[in-house]
């Protein structure tokens, strides 16, 4: 039961701030972008940052990303555009992932 309380608070954090960013980013831009793309970099280059826990990675970072924003972009687009968009969110993310990682062993002296 702890733990589901502690990734329950994590989640509940992590999608307030994504909630905050995705409404404000917009706003900061120069152009207008879907904030949850962002989003979804910020989460994965922090995920591979940081190798967390419970609550910063099950919960924070699992509530703080999100792929229903990808379904429901996917799902609205023509089929070769929903391809496009799955293969660059594969490419990114996981770049943005490789990169949190490779940081986090620099900086840290860790693999």
């Amino acid at each position: 039961m702890k733990e589901a309380l502690i990734v329950g608070a994590g989640a509940t954090l992590g999608a307030l701030t994504r909630w905050a960013l995705t409404i404000s980013l917009p706003l900061v831009l120069a152009v207008p972008f879907d904030g949850i793309h962002i989003v979804n970099a910020l989460g994965c280059l922090a995920m591979g940052f940081s190798a967390p826990g419970k609550f910063w990675g099950t919960g924070f970072l699992g509530g703080f990303t999100t792929f229903s924003g990808v379904a429901i972009a996917a799902a609205l687009s023509s089929p070769l555009g929903a391809i496009a968009l799955l293969a660059v969110y594969l490419v990114v993310c996981v770049g943005a992932w490789l990169l949190g990682d490779a940081l986090r062993t620099r900086t840290r002296g860790t693999a």
